[in-house]
């Protein structure tokens, strides 16, 4: 197969799910690993894909937000890593807001583990997680609200519902995180919800893996030193790590 009928194979995929991932594509193509990187980065030249760790999405802007089921696929083990990280901030009995979107969501399934929580969260997928488990020392509050492609409630019902409450810790993810622009989000309710559920915490931690690095969606949530913990993984490069080192509180890197 010719190297531009692979990249159109693989751009049909990518219009079709949102993204792709390079082990799906060397078994589908019947070629190298090296080879799909290779087409990938032609693609991601061009303009016609963006470039993600693991694979590729369709080429964004700073309103696009790809659907959960997309980004669930993408950088699995560095989201289990980083939510393992997290989850060691909570201590039992403690009150805890979840933001919505795939490292949360995997953050939710390690809380379980930690009795006696309250959780607070404007995510469908994170209480399904937490409803699904019998645990009568678990209380789960869920905000209401307009849903989102990330299966995040946001808008002003979501935001009047965290009007007065008081939790120990936010576990926030992130579409992207920039020196400049900071925590940011494509979807300009979803980043005001978000904000709410900032203002709602007595200490921040936001969860997103090295590929947010660089990332600037529509919105700002918060700046960066808005923030008490950033837990990333240990591909962060060094220029990133050294920038939160010193505008966050805390930087952790999940192995």
């Amino acid at each position: 197969m010719l190297a531009r009928q692979r990249q159109e194979l693989i751009l049909d995929a990518v219009r079709t799910d949102g993204g792709v991932r390079v082990s799906d594509l060397v078994a589908r193509l019947g070629v190298s690993d090296m080879t799909v990187r290779r087409d990938i980065d032609e693609l991601a030249r061009r303009g016609l894909v963006s470039r993600v760790h693991g694979g590729a999405t369709a080429a964004g802007s700073s309103v696009e937000e790809p659907g959960f089921a997309v980004k669930s696929t993408l950088r699995t083990a560095a989201k289990r890593a980083i939510a393992e990280a997290a989850a060691t901030l909570v201590e039992p009995g403690a009150s805890v807001a979840l933001s919505a979107g795939t490292t949360t969501h995997a953050v939710a399934s390690v809380l379980l583990g930690i009795p006696r929580l309250t959780v607070v969260t404007n995510s469908l997928r994170v209480a399904e997680v937490l409803h699904a488990a019998p645990r009568p020392d678990l209380t789960v509050v869920l905000t209401g609200g307009e849903r989102t492609p990330s299966d995040a409630l946001v808008g002003p019902v979501a935001v009047a519902a965290l009007r007065g409450l008081h939790v120990d810790w936010l576990l926030m993810g992130v579409h992207g995180m920039d020196v400049e622009a900071g925590f940011t989000s494509p979807n300009l309710a979803e980043a005001e919800t978000n904000r709410a559920l900032l203002d709602s915490a007595r200490q921040v931690a936001v969860v997103a893996d090295n590929s947010k690095w660089g990332v600037v969606g529509l919105s700002t949530i918060a700046t960066l030193d808005e923030v008490d913990v950033v837990v990333s993984d240990d591909g962060l490069e060094p220029e990133a790590r050294q920038v939160l080192e010193q505008c966050c509180g805390r930087l952790v890197l999940a192995a």
